[in-house]
């Protein structure tokens, strides 16, 4: 017998960390997202059942994924005794029961299979971004809302429709050919992007950091690159190596916002440092240059800098202004702002920020307002950085930045 508190700690573990893995392979398995949703909930139910008596598995993931198909099997059959409709659904899924066991390797490819799957080009781009980040990354819909400063609702719809289209259109569950990947990478980048920006600085919440979604991007990143070393793939995976490196600097051991200046650079992760570095040089030399690569080159930027004052910032805002060529959007001339203040003075980049202010753009980014509001603290306008911090502090949800502004706040206040 295993102790109660000691299986139930290790089940809620494993479903951290596998559970979109499982998710996947049942996708694949029984050919349905919401049965196959059914399936691994019900999976993971009987292994708080049996685990503490049976013990954990020597392969969890396997034997979550059997457990699962046998699952909606016998739920299916339950069903189809009242619905006449299922039957052919049924008799679909019952093969399932001939398939031999699936293996680690196959649970691996799974997830990447579902990205490509969710990123078909008959979907719509929103849609295949929404779908993906709910589906293979287990993001609520509301998180999924704050990375598009989209209504909840709207993102739901697009995760149902998406779903339907899937099924109706028989859209097959494999990684596409050679030929075919490249009109997919994009969104697949992109969506990579999300999920580990929201493991990076969570959109809400108690803590910062969600450890799982950023690690579950760059092992992502890394089979990605394995899949397809586009530059783009590099820059993706070299971008993440890098701000990850910075994880433990972040937080205070408080679990209170520690901003890249003040951060302890003892504490960054020098290996991974090298990697992301020695990735960006590859994604730069190996063909037309994209904007995470170039991302990924102010990261380095960054990340060589043994102290703040060491920063290059006149490469950085150069690098940014490529990036703005590339892709001018207004997060890329906000972050660029910031940058131009570092260079020239808190006077110049606040000029920028109350341009993409003035013109209507960003209203509901709580950083643009914090961002403005530190130039207007360091230039000593006192009321007006209060403003912008209180105006930062209402749009942010997420606790620990939530309690840096507050304390801005109290700071120019006292």
């Amino acid at each position: 017998m295993f102790e109660q508190g000691d299986v139930r700690e290790r089940i809620d573990k494993i479903y951290r960390s596998d559970s979109r893995r499982v998710l996947a392979t049942l996708i694949r398995l029984l050919g349905d997202f919401d049965l196959a949703e059914e399936a691994t909930q019900d999976a993971f139910a009987a292994a708080v059942d049996r685990w503490p008596a049976d013990g954990i598995p020597a392969n969890p993931r396997t034997w979550l994924v059997s457990t699962g198909r046998f699952k909606a099997i016998d739920r299916l059959r339950r069903r189809a005794t009242f619905d006449n409709r299922l039957a052919p659904v049924l008799r679909r899924v019952d093969t399932v029961v001939e398939q031999p066991e699936v293996d680690e390797t196959q649970v691996e490819d799974d997830r990447l299979r579902l990205i490509f799957t969710c990123c078909h080009p008959a979907l719509g781009h929103d849609s295949r971004i929404a779908l993906t980040l709910r589906e293979v990354c287990g993001l609520t819909t509301e998180e999924i809302a704050h990375a598009y400063l989209t209504p909840a609702p709207t993102i739901a719809q697009r995760i149902v429709r998406a779903k339907a289209k899937i099924r109706d259109a028989s859209i097959p569950y494999q990684v596409p050919t050679l030929a075919d990947l490249p009109e997919r990478l994009h969104t697949v980048l992109h969506v990579i992007y999300l999920v580990f920006n929201e493991g990076y600085s969570a959109s809400s919440g108690t803590t910062l950091v969600r450890h799982d979604l950023s690690s579950e991007a760059i092992t992502l990143g890394r089979l990605l690159v394995e899949l397809l070393p586009e530059p783009e793939s590099l820059g993706l995976l070299a971008l993440m190596l890098l701000h990850d490196a910075r994880r433990l600097a972040r937080v205070s051991p408080e679990g209170e916002l520690v901003l890249l200046d003040d951060q302890d650079r003892s504490l960054w992760n020098r290996p991974q440092i090298t990697e992301g570095c020695k990735l960006v040089e590859r994604a730069l030399t190996s063909g037309p240059i994209g904007p995470y690569s170039l991302q990924a080159a102010i990261a380095a930027v960054h990340g060589e800098a043994l102290t703040a004052g060491e920063t290059d910032w006149p490469q950085i805002v150069g690098l940014y202004d490529l990036l703005m060529f590339l892709e001018p959007t207004p997060i890329v001339e906000l972050n660029r702002a910031v940058a131009v203040a570092m260079r020239d003075g808190a006077a110049k980049g606040l000029e920028q920020i109350d341009t993409i202010i003035r013109r209507g753009q960003l209203p509901e980014y709580h950083l643009a307002h914090a961002a403005r509001a530190d130039l207007l603290r360091r230039l000593g306008r006192t009321g007006e950085a209060i403003e912008s911090y209180e105006r930062a502090l209402d749009l942010n949800t997420q606790e620990p930045e939530r309690r840096f502004l507050s304390r801005r706040i109290a700071e120019l206040r006292g």
